[in-house]
């Protein structure tokens, strides 16, 4: 659909959730480019205050600006999964939400230094207040139960705003339960909202929008990995520190991208509830594949000397990120689609050995590696053995389509 082919101006209805070859749109693949900056900006604060021995300070301000990030990103995607019209319009609008994105990522690193919100608060009030007007415009282009939905959209968003002030005027130490208190009610809103009429989301279109955003996340992390490792070429002699953190890094990253990408996860997404979960799961998934380039940017701040924290506490910064996201991703993906104990076991064991690892001074980062790799090869191993099996006691013609492809497509987790 483009905004060509019927005008540049037409009503919001909602798109068919059977819909045929629905793919992202490069309207959608520029929104989550530029949240990017937000992201880094994001991990750039977190390898400081980690680095600077802030940890416990860092996560907690890094939890609550992510949040911030990804709601703004989520609500987007699901209602362009279900409303993009691709009219001139809806093309300014989400303009302006990509806008409020850049504010808020401007106002990071106040954030973290100084505890002042203001411009995350501004910028996410512009994102916001954007998706309240589309929200608007569905209103107004729908009647019964799904304008009822709309409206419970518009104003619980509005309401949420409002909530939001208690950043600014409330004293520091009150800041985080004012964040966890208006985190659950933003959650609450699409609950709400849908319980009567819920929006004509498209899973392989959600799924492929997640998808990318993973990627997108993972790319940063590479990044951020790579610039810290170049600057300590530049500036130390201890390649033999750098060499093994680099490599254990590049293997981390290539094994979770293999991990989260094996699932064709679209077939899961069957009914709202399962959406909710695996929708709002994300949040961890993101944050702790983001925070693993973060963690990584520690260790080589910490093995050339700048960081005032010991190798354990920059081994930990990339090991729990990255047995958060081994866990997480086997609670919202892999256990739908395993097949026994042995096979259900092979991410949380994995999780499990990677935190080990952090005892192990400098080699700890190539180790956890090297066990992420092990558990890419153990799990395609066991899943060919399944397969095997199957093969030799006839299989079953009638449970081939769905479950038993998926289970030849998921090898690793």
């Amino acid at each position: 659909m483009t905004s060509s082919s019927q005008g540049p101006l037409r009503k919001l209805t909602a798109r068919g959730r059977d819909e045929a070859h629905r793919a992202a749109s490069a309207l959608e693949l520029f929104f989550d480019l530029c949240f990017v900056v937000a992201i880094a900006q994001a991990g750039i604060q977190l390898v400081h205050s980690v680095a600077e021995a802030h940890a416990a300070e860092g996560i907690l301000n890094y939890a609550m600006v992510f949040f911030a990030i990804w709601w703004a990103w989520m609500n987007f995607t699901w209602f362009a999964s279900a409303y993009d019209n691709d009219d001139a319009l809806y093309r300014v609008v989400t303009l302006v939400q990509i806008a409020g994105v850049l504010v808020l990522s401007a106002g990071v690193s106040r954030a973290f230094e100084d505890h002042e919100f203001l411009a995350i608060l501004v910028g996410y009030v512009i994102m916001r207040l954007a998706l309240t007007a589309q929200w608007l415009r569905v209103a107004r282009s729908s009647e019964g139960a799904e304008r009822t939905m709309a409206l419970r959209y518009a104003g619980g968003v509005l309401l949420c705003q409002v909530g939001w002030l208690g950043l600014l005027v409330l004293p520091e130490g009150g800041r985080p339960w004012v964040f966890l208190v208006m985190a659950v009610l933003e959650m609450c809103v699409p609950l709400y909202a849908e319980k009567d009429h819920p929006t004509t989301w498209h899973p392989h279109h959600i799924a492929e929008r997640y998808g990318l955003f993973t990627i997108i996340v993972l790319g940063e992390t590479i990044a951020a990995a790579t610039v810290a490792v170049k600057s300590g070429f530049d500036e130390s002699d201890v390649l033999d520190e750098l060499v093994p953190i680099a490599a254990g890094g590049l293997l981390i990253i290539f094994a979770a991208w293999w991990i989260y990408f094996v699932v064709p996860i679209h077939g899961h997404l069957r009914s709202s509830k399962q959406a909710f979960v695996w929708g709002y799961g994300h949040y961890l998934v993101f944050a702790s594949a983001a925070a693993i380039g973060a963690g990584l940017e520690v260790a080589v701040e910490q093995a050339i000397g700048k960081a005032r924290i010991s190798t354990l506490a920059a081994s930990a910064a990339v090991t729990l990120p990255t047995a958060l996201f081994l866990l997480t991703v086997w609670a919202l993906h892999a256990r739908h689609f395993k097949v026994g104990t042995a096979q259900q076991l092979v991410l949380p064991t994995t999780a499990l050995l990677v935190i080990c690892c952090s005892f192990l001074g400098d080699w700890a980062v190539l180790t956890a590696g090297v066990v992420m790799a092990g558990a890419v090869a153990v799990g395609t191993t066991l899943t060919a053995r399944t397969a095997a099996q199957e093969n030799e006691d006839g299989g079953d013609s009638g449970d081939s389509g769905e479950s038993g492809g998926s289970r030849q497509a998921a090898p690793v987790v």
